[in-house]
């Protein structure tokens, strides 16, 4: 047991106004708000899970998650995967990645499509395409940002060793 330090009243509480209804299929404009690199469930592979913020025209603020494989032991579901990062990278103008963090505030339009319930999962969003924003040009191709490097003791500057 864990004495919360206070008093909680339901009614005194917020009401929550987000929905986790599915959202229509359709192009949405987002910013990629998180990327994280991870094993597949058996462990033989490896994707990167994408969590999307919707940005507009319509549903704001929501948020859809999508899997783009980067490894796996069925080729076909490589290949597909590396066609859509360079789809998302191309959509988001970075001309290498080496980092997954580097997608991180990537803007974009993304095309939502339902997968309807199967196999003891709900029905859910999927993305299946990525394009440039609407109403902006086609992104220039930039390298992309690379990781802050660590910081290390041998780095300082001449002038600031003894």
């Amino acid at each position: 047991m864990a004495f919360l330090g206070q008093e909680f009243n339901v009614d005194a509480l917020p009401v929550s106004e987000t929905s986790f209804d599915l959202l229509p299929a359709g192009w949405y404009d987002a910013t990629i708000s998180d990327a994280q690199v991870k094993p597949t469930k058996d462990g033989s592979g490896s994707y990167i899970n994408i969590k999307y913020s919707i940005t507009g025209p319509t549903h704001q603020g929501r948020v859809v998650f999508g899997m783009l494989n980067l490894t796996n032991k069925n080729p076909k579901a490589e290949e597909i995967g590396r066609q859509n990062l360079g789809e998302l990278m191309r959509a988001i103008g970075l001309a290498r990645v080496t980092d997954s963090d580097q997608l991180i505030g990537g803007r974009c339009a993304i095309k939502l499509s339902v997968r309807e319930a199967q196999g003891g999962y709900e029905a859910q969003n999927e993305v299946k395409g990525w394009k440039a924003s609407a109403g902006s040009a086609a992104p220039v191709l930039r390298p992309a940002a690379a990781p802050a490097p660590q910081a290390t003791a041998s780095a300082a500057p001449p002038w600031a060793k003894r």
